[in-house]
């Protein structure tokens, strides 16, 4: 079960979760609104989620109903 990056993190982008991630799994252009969870690099720590201070990610099976498209919006980000 891989982390996604939720609603919250758009126009926030604190790169608290980048810094705990052991295997750099979490990446954003500059101009990206967001920071983004590659579903095939992550591990499954959960590091990430209590660093976040916008409450922004989630397991991907805890992802809230309202925000469940984050999680096909990340993994569709590194298709590209």
């Amino acid at each position: 079960m891989t982390y996604v990056i939720c609603q919250p993190c758009i126009g926030v982008k604190d790169a608290s979760c980048v810094d705990v991630c052991p295997v750099d799994c979490i990446h954003a252009r500059e101009e990206d609104e967001q920071y983004y969870i590659d579903p095939a690099e992550c591990i499954d720590c959960g590091a990430c989620e209590p660093a976040c201070p916008v409450d922004a990610i989630f397991e991907e099976s805890a992802v809230p109903p309202e925000w469940r498209a984050f999680t096909r919006i990340n993994a569709e980000y590194f298709e590209k």
